[in-house]
């Protein structure tokens, strides 16, 4: 970037003129998001200064200032090493007004509100807390932000790329003349993930090189712009189908629709496209449709392997809550560890902004008569439970409608677990669910319909719900039993109780759990004969592993009226994650994960959610909401689950992968490939490319794969990217995850996302998928 190495002192003149190239490069990259001549990005390009919060006492001013790329914030550092740092638009997950961070909670006056904004980053990085100052200043820079993020994101992958690979030149131009030497072409290559041989990169400069003159400038940049992002692939595709006058004709287009994506349309669907996504004037005149334009719309949703009409509610939200798997988080609280990280309100913002439904909170007693939350017997650090609460009713519907179940474990004695109660009702007011939704006891679970924007209680209750209809209990506490995690949880503390150790719970706190009544599980039969629907156990990863493949179908007949929570066991003190898909397919519910560790089970997690608006909830199969369904996962007979499918996958190529090891220059990466499947046992698998050495930017494989899938509507789809390495481990490079029902069939792009779950901007793989039933 212009402004972040030292050059020599430019004379008046040399500093007009770079002034103006400057400006002139923002106006490009400003036209380019669609936001020429806007006041809020002029207003972030001059920049100013602003007060960086760390503490009461650490309150520094700091000049910030968008640079001309419109996608990095420049801003001074006093660290010796560090004097200017930046970070990318694309790592910021939101900008939030006010005092709503932890941090400028705890370190401002409740005066300064107008004033305060933060800066939320994707993964672990530490939230930026600013204060402006004054109001107007704050919202101008919440506004220019919000809008720079916005229209960002809102760009084509094609957009995104150009906009990378143009910023890329820029910064390979060392000496900003505007023209590129062989050098600089070699420098901006290994920028872009790809290392060529000297005579390759010779090669192409003399090709574009058309005036001789040993460097490339104005229309021979856009030709080497252009033999650079060439897709020989999509050549061949567009070849095949192209058969008039060599272009695509809506009749073409349609016979492309119709054979190789498998898609339902008609003549009128082709025109359509031709009209959204066609460049050329002429060519939408004839109502053709260029390469360009091919490549255009399968860069869009429509190309996409995730099928478009899932991306909003598709699903019947009007069944019982118990039809449904809801995304769930275990320790919610925590950052990191379980031993000694830390906890915090930020841990439950993050989880509900990615639409988790069920929240878990560990309540102990805290100072001045205040429950606190963290980790019991360990060194995490604590939270007050009255500051979650507030988090949890600010943040639980920004993403999705749908009710949020806040899972106590409660550890708390009678005076703190009423201030508990007054805190839930007090601060979630009418949201709160405190009795049945009707005037009579109800005999199954409402639905997410029913419940939207609604915080449900999990936990321990006195008495049966018929008695909140009937107002005929006066005891004010009594001894229940210990949560089972809970009484895991002190084993793990080493202060080992029996399973059955009571606790004394409060009739304040017990009256606000209404459908999420904490029981222990003592075997299906007796649940079967004894328990309310709303009575529900929680059961330890082994223990409800071991039942789903001792006792599947008795589990999964459990499941079709009541709710079941699965949590990780307490050895698990890297707060690792389990496997939820066996969970899943017996159909129980709230398989709760550690949120705040990024994994393949996460990533699964993920993908799960995907569909149905990611609204957190997802229709189970109606094979597993009947109580005269005989599935089991493990011994597939016959029955409506058994669609037998085979899948057909190519892996053709991946365009501009990230670099895994961006502090070393030279490091390019070495991509392969690995298709898996999640599913019941028998649908597990998983098959990889072999690996492209030094090439990420535009790797090409073409490897077939096939897979057999026999119950579809359990099936997920991951797709994963690494760096090959043959001393050690491979590198993660990017990954995708989606249920099998959500898959477009044909030509596919397949995004990529860190393991963290952010977009990588402009990466994607190109694929061709097929699942054809089986004879």
């Amino acid at each position: 970037m212009s402004c972040l190495h030292k050059r020599p002192k430019r004379t008046k003149s040399e500093e007009q003129a770079f002034q103006e190239k400057v400006k002139k490069i923002a106006q490009e990259n400003g036209k380019r998001l669609g936001l020429e001549g806007d006041e809020d990005l002029q207003f972030l390009l001059v920049g100013g200064e602003l007060v960086k919060i760390r503490s009461k006492s650490w309150k520094k001013n700091r000049f910030f200032k968008l640079q001309e790329d419109c996608k990095t914030l420049w801003h001074e550092s006093h660290k010796t090493f560090r004097r200017n740092q930046t970070f990318s638009i694309d790592d910021i997950e939101s900008v939030r007004r006010g005092r709503q961070s932890e941090g400028l909670n705890k370190h401002t006056d409740p005066s300064a509100e107008e004033l305060c904004f933060s800066i939320i980053f994707v993964g672990r990085k530490k939230n930026l807390d600013l204060m402006a100052g004054n109001g107007d200043e704050a919202k101008q820079w919440v506004g220019g932000l919000d809008k720079l993020i916005s229209n960002m994101r809102s760009l084509t992958r094609q957009q995104k790329s150009e906009h990378w690979i143009l910023n890329c030149m820029r910064k390979a131009d060392k000496n900003e003349d505007n023209k590129m030497t062989l050098k600089e072409l070699k420098h901006f290559l290994r920028q872009v993930n790809v290392e060529v041989d000297d005579t390759y990169a010779a090669e192409i400069f003399k090709k574009c090189d058309k005036s001789n003159s040993g460097s490339l400038e104005g229309s021979e940049i856009k030709h080497f712009y252009d033999l650079l992002t060439h897709r020989e692939e999509i050549d061949v595709i567009y070849g095949n189908y192209a058969q008039t006058e060599g272009q695509m004709s809506a009749r073409d287009l349609l016979n492309f629709l119709l054979n190789e994506q498998r898609e339902q349309v008609s003549m009128e669907d082709a025109l359509k496209l031709i009209d959204k996504y066609e460049v050329d004037g002429a060519a939408k005149q004839n109502k053709c449709l260029s390469i360009d334009g091919f490549l255009m719309y399968l860069h869009q949703e429509e190309g996409s392997i995730f099928n478009p009409a899932h991306k909003q509610v598709y699903q019947d939200m009007h069944q019982p809550l118990n039809n449904y798997y809801i995304s769930s988080s275990h320790n919610t609280y925590l950052m990191e560890d379980q031993l000694k990280g830390p906890s915090s309100t930020e841990a439950y913002i993050k989880a509900l902004m990615k639409s988790c439904r069920c929240v878990e909170l560990d309540c102990w007693d805290g100072a001045n008569g205040e429950p606190v939350i963290y980790h019991g017997y360990t060194l995490t650090s604590k939270v007050l439970f009255r500051d979650v609460i507030k988090a949890i009713n600010d943040f639980a519907f920004k993403t999705s409608d749908y009710p949020v179940i806040l899972s106590l474990e409660n550890h708390c004695s009678v005076d703190q677990q009423k201030l508990m109660a007054h805190h839930l009702v007090s601060i979630l007011g009418e949201a709160l669910v405190t009795k049945p939704l009707g005037n009579t006891m109800p005999t199954s679970f409402p639905s997410p319909e029913e419940l939207r924007g609604k915080f449900l209680i999990k936990g321990k209750r006195l008495n049966k719900l018929d008695a909140a209809l009937n107002n005929n209990s006066t005891i004010e506490e009594d001894t229940v039993s210990e949560e089972d995690e809970a009484a895991d949880c002190k084993e793990n503390g080493q202060k080992s109780k029996s399973k059955k150790s009571k606790i004394k719970l409060a009739k304040a706190l017990s009256d606000i759990v209404v459908f999420c009544k904490s029981v222990h599980f003592n075997g299906f039969e007796h649940a079967k004969d004894n328990l309310a629907f709303y009575e529900m156990s929680s059961f330890k990863e082994n223990k409800a592993l071991n039942l789903a493949d001792s006792s599947a179908t008795a589990y999964m007949h459990h499941n079709t009226d009541k709710l079941s929570r699965i949590y990780p066991a307490g050895s698990r003190t890297d707060s690792s994650n389990y496997n939820p898909v066996p969970m899943w397919n017996v159909g129980c519910q709230i398989v709760a994960l550690n949120f705040q560790t990024p994994s393949k089970e996460m990533h699964i997690n993920q993908g799960r959610f995907l569909p149905n608006a990611a609204c957190g909830y997802f229709l189970k199969p109606e094979f597993q909401r009947s109580l005269t369904s005989q599935f089991d996962p493990g011994t597939l007979s016959n029955g409506p689950w058994l669609k037998r499918k085979t899948f057909h996958v190519m892996v053709i190529s991946a365009q501009q992968l990230p670099k895994i090891n961006k502090d070393k220059h030279n490091s390019i990466v070495d991509p392969l490939v690995r298709v898996e499947i999640y599913g019941v046992p028998a649908d597990n698998a998983s098959k990889e490319t072999h690996y492209i050495e030094n090439n990420g930017f535009n790797p090409m494989w073409n490897e077939r794969f096939e897979f057999h899938i026999n119950v579809p509507e359990l099936a997920m789809l991951r797709f994963v990217v690494e760096d090959y390495d043959s001393t050690s481990q491979n590198d993660l490079v990017g990954q995708y995850c989606l249920p099998i029902t959500s898959v477009q069939s044909g030509y596919r792009h397949v995004p990529l996302l860190t393991k963290r779950g952010d977009v990588i901007c402009s990466a994607g793989v190109f694929v061709h998928l097929m699942l054809v039933d089986d004879q």
